[in-house]
């Protein structure tokens, strides 16, 4: 096993079993549901076991990349954080769910959390290194591609479950920033971090009016939003059962990738991006159009 850094003889023995399982799937109505009769107990029990699961299969995937980017100093960074986040979480495996030890896991679990923050710049830090001291031939890179997009959705999934856990038995609050951004206007509604009534409109507003803050303190400019519900011009309310940050998380990376094509393109007087909100049977879907780009 190809695994960076030191690890005592009975941690790898868990790793080995724990790595044997699949993680449990979850719909965000299976959070819901729990949520709305949550049960500490009950949830300690499931994330004692689940937690140590999905660390262990994407432990074994790290130990699979090349030896070369392995041994770059923000790889093998990464690789001792989710080393000692599992020999921590495997500390609970024998213990009763009592307050103290109810208590003390979901110290944990935030201190897991705060720990893992900086792992997806962390892990891009480790490839940046390996591009520049090696070759990189094409396989090599789809295999590093496939394996990132693989931890990534690890990375969401376990977060999500510590954030539930947190959020619901824990002292923790949603602070005015988490709030602005998510576009939660209640925040007593919320279901751990998932928001039965999560506004579409409010989220994509709030994602195009920070991205454009920083789009105008780069290039004193910015392209406005022309926001439409089913290709008409429209500010209706457009709830949806999700997770806001998510959402707000991919719609702020999008806006600035779009505003920084147009800005390139069109340095002054910049068009209008376009937004529309198709909203289907089973979900809604947001199109991004970007103005016409002379290449």
């Amino acid at each position: 096993m190809r695994l960076a850094g030191a690890i005592f003889s009975n941690v790898t023995k868990m790793l080995d079993f724990y790595s044997q399982f699949n993680p449990s799937p979850l719909s965000i109505k299976q959070f819901i549901d729990f949520g709305l009769n949550a049960c500490e107990r009950k949830s300690f029990l499931f994330l004692r076991k689940e937690l140590p699961v999905r660390l262990a299969n994407i432990m074994k995937e790290i130990a699979l990349l090349p030896d070369n980017l392995l041994r770059m100093p923000s790889v093998g960074m990464v690789n001792q954080w989710y080393e000692r986040s599992f020999e921590e979480i495997i500390q609970f495996e024998k213990m009763d769910p009592e307050p103290p030890v109810l208590t003390q896991f979901c110290e944990r679990l935030i201190h897991i959390r705060n720990r893992h923050a900086d792992v997806v710049q962390t892990m891009a830090q480790g490839v940046l290194e390996l591009k520049e001291s090696h070759e990189v031939d094409v396989g090599t890179e789809n295999s590093i591609q496939y394996f990132l997009d693989r931890f990534y959705m690890s990375r969401i999934s376990i977060r999500m479950l510590i954030n539930q856990h947190t959020l619901l038995f824990g002292e923790e609050q949603v602070s005015a920033r988490q709030a602005s951004v998510s576009g939660i206007g209640n925040g007593g509604r919320h279901i751990g971090s998932i928001d039965p009534a999560c506004d579409v409109v409010v989220v994509v507003r709030d994602a195009y009016e920070n991205a454009r803050f920083l789009c105008d303190r780069y290039y004193l400019a910015s392209p406005d939003l022309e926001l439409m519900q089913m290709g008409v011009a429209s500010d209706r309310p457009m709830p949806i059962v999700y997770v806001p940050s998510h959402l707000y998380h991919m719609l702020f990376e999008l806006f600035k990738n779009a505003m920084r094509a147009v800005m390139e393109h069109h340095e002054s007087a910049p068009p209008p991006i376009q937004v529309n909100l198709i909203n289907g049977k089973e979900d809604i879907s947001v199109k991004v159009r970007l103005p016409f780009i002379r290449i």
